[in-house]
């Protein structure tokens, strides 16, 4: 996996590009990766964004919904509650 690849993929989380995402986890991209620039998990980002179809997208894909991210130190689960975004909570204690 290329750096340019994941940060490809972490823009399409941004912008709602599920198609996009969705081909960069189908190449092999690892949906737990942190990139050391970043430090942000890519689910953790979807959420931020309020991008829960492409959440879903990744947790489908082995994105792991216990992982503490590195730049908040918080589980996905705390993320998803520090969002106040009830959706995204059930979605990530379905996983």
């Amino acid at each position: 996996m290329s750096g340019g690849d994941w940060k490809a993929m972490f823009r399409g989380i941004q912008e709602n590009d599920y198609e996009l995402v969705n081909f960069y986890l189908k190449s092999g991209i690892d949906p737990n990766y942190q990139h050391p620039e970043f430090m942000a998990s890519p689910l953790a980002e979807s959420l931020r964004f309020n991008n829960l179809q492409i959440a879903e997208l990744l947790l489908k894909n082995g994105a792991d919904p216990m992982l503490v991210e590195m730049e908040s130190a918080k589980t996905i689960l705390a993320i998803a509650k520090s969002l106040d975004g009830d959706k995204a909570i059930e979605l990530i204690e379905k996983y």
